[in-house]
């Protein structure tokens, strides 16, 4: 992915009105047009998400084999309310984000025109039955396995964002740095407070539902050892195919495991503002820049696989529980802290290798969630105030439609 030429597909948006956060993003645009004008290098980039269809008062529908049928370039999941689609791999972050956005706009608009149905924020089934599983494909071995094995545990909506790494043993080098870090980012973007109707006491309920699989994975010393693991859990039915490989952040390619070219985020609940995903992308690559030019940078030169996963799963399960007010462990010196400040402390880390590889303008909204909050606090707060889960996924999916139309005019608002 990292070696492969960009497509110069045309922006597929048309003119944005003029608000407030578009005079923001213009003067973002402004400074990443400057920016590029340095010498610099920029990984490809790729996304991909899984959204809920459903109506607008926030039930869920199963439209996913609808929307297959009647889309090019999207896909079910095992569960029908999930609709799946990717952008290919691009440098640049505005040509990748323009190409999410005309994807997600069109399926906004075949939703409304043909169902009267829209976009349900949020990675868990804020408002569903927890219980009930609406397969996509029945005659599908894999969906019914998925469905006999899981349940709704994985009926959940995130985005994937992944980085193109040519070298095998480079690409295994930053799995190990970033899976490390790979809750920091679930920390920024949590969105799954509710289930069922209900708040759940947890910020990310996606990630602390979702079944990790297998339940042990290494911190593989090298691309050789990550095969012939792989190898033995496809022998021992523990991963039913070389996809089924379900954690944080993992190595990916054409055909893994021998075959590697790019690092997959897939920790992160949905990210539904573009900007936010946008930076969130950006600070993912700065730290993987940090940790390409940084050999040193290898955590197994200090500690133990084991020591590492058990330090990785406690992270992740605080930032499920908690998010930016959770405390974690720095895996560099072992000290306990914030994961505002931990993410704080990341920013200002990565902003010269942000700036010298031509992005650094677009890390801003990062520091917007450090003061507002992600998604899963704001709709708390709104909790606190009075709001049911009901009304509070009613309200988002009337403003993240507003959000998309600043983006494409075209972009059906929600009454």
């Amino acid at each position: 992915m990292h070696g492969r030429n960009e497509r110069s597909e045309p922006s597929a948006t048309t003119a944005r009105p003029f608000t407030a956060k578009t005079a923001t993003r213009a003067a973002r645009e402004f400074h990443m047009t400057v920016d590029q004008r340095l010498p610099h290098r920029q990984l490809l980039k790729g996304l991909e998400e899984e959204v809920y269809t459903g109506r607008p008062d926030g039930h869920v529908l199963p439209l996913s084999p609808r929307v297959k049928e009647a889309l090019d370039g999207y896909t079910t999941e095992p569960d029908g309310r999930n609709v799946e689609f990717t952008t290919a791999p691009y440098r640049s972050y505005q040509v990748l984000i323009d190409r999410l956005m005309a994807k997600r706009c069109a399926l906004r608009r075949y939703l409304q025109a043909e169902h009267g149905c829209t976009l349900v924020p949020g990675g868990a089934l804020a408002l569903a039955d927890r219980e009930s599983f609406c397969i996509s494909d029945a005659e599908n071995p894999y969906y019914r396995y998925i469905r006999d094995t899981y349940g709704t545990r994985v009926v959940t909506a995130s985005t994937h964002i992944n980085l193109g790494i040519d070298d095998a043993e480079e690409l295994l080098r930053a799995y190990r740095v970033l899976r490390l870090e790979a809750s920091m980012f679930l920390a920024l973007t949590a969105a799954s407070p509710f289930l069922a109707g209900e708040t759940t006491g947890l910020h990310s309920t996606r990630w602390l539902r979702f079944p990790l699989t297998p339940e042990r994975v290494p911190f593989f010393p090298d691309a050789a050892s990550f095969a012939a693991w792989m190898d033995e859990q496809l022998g021992a039915g523990a991963m039913q195919n070389r996809r089924h490989l379900w954690l944080s952040i993992r190595p990916n390619g054409p055909a893994t495991p021998r075959v590697l070219d790019r690092l997959e985020l897939r920790i992160c609940d949905r990210i539904s503002d573009p900007d936010v995903l946008q930076a969130v992308t950006a600070l993912y690559e700065a730290r993987v820049w940090q940790v390409l030019e940084r050999p040193e940078l290898d955590p197994l030169l200090e500690r133990s696989s084991r020591e590492l996963e058990a330090i990785a799963a406690a992270n992740e399960r605080a930032a499920g529980t908690a998010s930016l007010e959770a405390e974690a462990t720095n895996w560099v010196d072992g000290s306990a802290v914030t994961f505002r400040d931990w993410v704080a402390s990341m920013l200002e880390s990565v902003r010269e290798t942000a700036g010298r590889h031509g992005f650094a303008s677009l890390l801003a909204p990062v520091e917007e969630i450090l003061e507002q909050g992600n998604p899963a606090m704001q709709w708390l707060r709104r909790v606190e105030q009075g709001a049911s889960p009901r009304q509070v996924i009613h309200e988002a999916i009337v403003e993240l439609a507003e959000l998309d139309r600043e983006f494409d005019p075209s972009c059906p608002l929600v009454a």
